[in-house]
């Protein structure tokens, strides 16, 4: 039997399972002794992976979790959460990583909203665990990742969080410690993964209304992103992942399945690094990465680079967030001979609903006028532009962009409005603004949302200004995306201040009352001051688009 055939074969068994573990299970079977994931230098096989997933689940079902419980991941890439994205659905539980940078507040907020019944969590997190447990009513185990031995000493000795000696609950137990326990019992639970259409991933994004949204992605919603990725990539059997992105974002989870699926092997970096990712590059012959615009640039940027070996790169897509044309033509010559991919997609889509083919990274000659696009329909999406009534519009002429598919999530958890004006007539509503040319290509205009995309992260100004309106200075607020040479945008606020405050704040103060509010990526890097009331229209709506017109004169568009 041939690579592509193998690889065919794992793909056509999970979509007959209509379940993702059957990924794993496959992939043990068929590579059991090849490498699958590599974490801080210790590399286990897919024979072990299988080994370890089947452990967690069996922990999991001795402490309660049962078919639909969510499990809560907190902590930095690792590989633990490589295997969370198969353990608790291989009892029909739904996964939950949670993004590490959310302060306490919005994380027991998307708890409270989820209601998991278990947490795992990184021995850094010991401060945020023992605060959502304290918060959190539905958490009822935490299980502490790390050795068991350093859990252990933690266990007799305390934690020191804050200067302070604290104590942990009887709640907290070692992982490592349990699954080494499961498996020299032998004692594994019964394997009963989540279905086609029952929800595998639960991922927490911004919210317009100031409040995270839980997306509801399922097995069906998995495999059919699987499906369609490995052939519009041309990735290969045993190909070697740089999965450097954060797993709690759908760009970097999505390329587990396809790891699987090639029997290839995963380098997990706990976070973005330069020096280490070149070392990493060169040290494991590494294939195929998922980067950001802003991972692009500090690549690019570092002296390091110039003298990098990437001679094992086949290809790198880039997603997240627009990348800037001038960005685009460094990387097109930084990155020569390697076959580069412009993505666009969310985490509703799982992720991919265009992408621009390696043959249109050119800057001059044929193909070189798509460069400026995302590409055409991944093979699993159909997509329509609409105007404002819900028209579809002709090639060339700009309107929402809608995309339809296997891959589009149920819904948003427990938002059953939001989640019925987002999947109107089956059509998900992006809320980006753009036109498709007369060959397919989609070309983004802009944003129908004010959402902000700085450095890969979305952020919602509605959650800001509500910050911002809270402090007893601001009358009137409004946050917009400004243009950022590394970032790609950039959190700005505007404001204007009560006439009655005796001592006006200054920018510094501002801000720093926003970090001590929300997570410090979503808090504004600049703000400015109005001495006249802002421009509002005639329902007495701010108008944002006069605010932003100082900073992108100039500019084709918010994505240039």
């Amino acid at each position: 039997m041939s690579t592509n055939e193998v690889n065919e074969h794992v793909l056509a068994a999970g979509n007959k399972s209509g379940q993702v573990f059957t990924l794993l299970t496959e992939a043990a079977a068929r590579w059991p002794e090849r490498p699958a994931v590599t974490y801080q230098g210790v590399t286990q096989t897919w024979h072990e992976t299988l080994l370890r997933c089947r452990a967690q689940a069996s922990v999991f079902a001795q402490a309660g979790i049962e078919r639909g419980d969510r499990v809560a991941y907190l902590g930095f890439n690792s590989n633990v959460c490589f295997e969370g994205y198969f353990a608790p659905p291989a009892i029909g539980a739904v996964f939950v990583p949670l993004n590490f940078r959310l302060a306490i507040g919005e994380l027991i907020e998307c708890l409270d909203d989820c209601t998991p019944r278990l947490l795992i969590c990184e021995p850094a997190f010991y401060s945020q665990a023992l605060a959502l447990l304290e918060a959190c009513a539905s958490v009822s185990c935490v299980f502490v990742t790390g050795s068991a031995l350093d859990f252990d000493n933690a266990k007799r000795h305390g934690v020191e969080i804050n200067g302070v000696t604290q104590s942990l609950p009887d709640e907290m137990r070692s992982l490592e410690a349990s699954i080494a326990e499961i498996i020299a019992g032998a004692s594994f639970a019964d394997m009963q993964p989540s279905s086609f259409e029952e929800t595998l991933i639960l991922f927490y994004t911004g919210g317009t209304t100031g409040r995270s949204k839980g997306v509801m992605l399922s097995n069906k919603n998995f495999l059919c992103n699987t499906s369609g990725s490995v052939p519009l990539y041309k990735m290969q059997d045993c190909w070697c992942f740089l999965i450097v992105g954060p797993l709690f974002h759908i760009a970097a989870g999505a390329r587990i399945f396809s790891c699987a699926v090639l029997g290839g092997h995963a380098i997990i970096l706990p976070k973005f690094d330069v020096p280490e990712v070149l070392e990493s590059i060169a040290n494991y012959r590494i294939n195929s990465a998922t980067l950001v615009p802003t991972m692009f640039q500090m690549l690019i940027d570092n002296p390091l680079f110039a003298t990098a070996d990437l001679s094992s790169m086949q290809m790198v897509a880039s997603g997240a967030a627009p990348m800037p044309m001038a960005l685009q033509h460094r990387v097109i010559e930084a990155f020569a001979g390697i076959n580069l991919y412009q993505t666009y997609g969310m985490t509703e889509a799982a992720p991919i609903v265009t992408s621009l083919d390696s043959q249109y990274h050119v800057v001059s000659g044929p193909g070189s006028e798509k460069l400026g696009s995302v590409g055409r329909p991944a093979p699993h999406v159909q997509l329509r532009i609409i105007d404002e009534q819900g028209a579809d519009l002709p090639p060339g002429e700009t309107g929402e962009v809608l995309a339809r598919g296997d891959n589009i999530m149920t819904g948003y958890w427990n938002l059953p409005e939001q989640t019925a004006v987002a999947l109107k007539d089956g059509w998900y509503h992006t809320g980006d603004a753009g036109y498709i040319d007369a060959d397919g290509f989609l070309f983004l205009e802009g944003r129908v949302k004010d959402m902000i995309v700085s450095g890969g992260e979305n952020i919602y100004p509605i959650e800001i200004e509500n910050v911002l309106s809270s402090h007893p200075a601001v009358h009137q607020c409004a946050v917009i995306g400004v243009p950022h040479e590394t970032w790609g945008e950039a959190v700005h606020a505007v404001i204007l201040l009560d006439d009655a405050v005796s001592e006006a704040p200054t920018e510094r103060e501002l801000i720093t009352y926003c970090r001590e509010r929300i997570a410090t990526y979503k808090c504004p890097v600049s703000v400015s001051f109005r001495s006249e009331p802002m421009p509002l229209s005639p329902i007495n709506k701010i108008l944002k688009t006069e605010l932003r017109k100082p900073f992108w004169e100039g500019r084709s568009s918010a994505l240039v």
